[in-house]
């Protein structure tokens, strides 16, 4: 089970997954997740930086779409200005939206990574799918209501991880 949770790669900020560092894996494009992964969760449009970061990936030929379990309007308002597709009410894990997303960049799996901040959500639902995937870590030291029971049992995986010998971006 825990093979699921696991990503790929642990980053501190998205601002480390770069055009070079996609191309080197064979990446053309970007599932992304919204709140704490690119923005705080109660920040309601994206900041200069991550504005910046994402025309960078775009200037490089990677699509991006954001799937969201957030409602509608929220993410609406973060992707119509920037002009990114997104897919909201995810309910991610679950499958559904990750294909969804992948036909609507006309990607396969091999092609498309995941960036996210939560293993139970982003992580095990890219990884069921054989998703490249990056764990952020979370951009808000506050959570809203239902991810802080997300983070109780990140908080025993991470503590797991390092009993096992493994680095997460909390050890870097």
């Amino acid at each position: 089970m825990y093979n699921f949770l696991l990503p790929n790669e642990f980053v501190t900020t998205v601002f480390e997954i770069t055009p070079e560092k996609l191309e080197k894996l064979g990446v053309r494009g970007i599932i992304t997740d919204l709140d704490n992964t690119l923005i705080e969760w109660d920040r309601p449009d994206a900041t200069e930086e991550i504005a910046t970061w994402m025309k960078e990936l775009e200037d490089a030929g990677l699509k991006i779409i954001i799937v969201s379990n957030n409602n509608d309007e929220r993410v609406k308002r973060f992707a119509d200005p920037l002009g990114i597709p997104f897919i909201s009410r995810a309910r991610k894990p679950l499958g559904a939206a990750y294909y969804a997303a992948m036909k609507q960049l006309r990607l396969k799996s091999n092609e498309v990574v995941m960036v996210g901040d939560q293993l139970l959500t982003d992580i095990m639902g890219a990884n069921r799918l054989n998703l490249y995937t990056f764990l952020v870590r979370p951009v808000a030291e506050s959570d809203g209501f239902v991810t802080r029971f997300n983070r109780f049992v990140e908080r025993r995986v991470f503590n797991l991880l390092k009993r096992k010998g493994i680095k997460t971006w909390e050890e870097q």
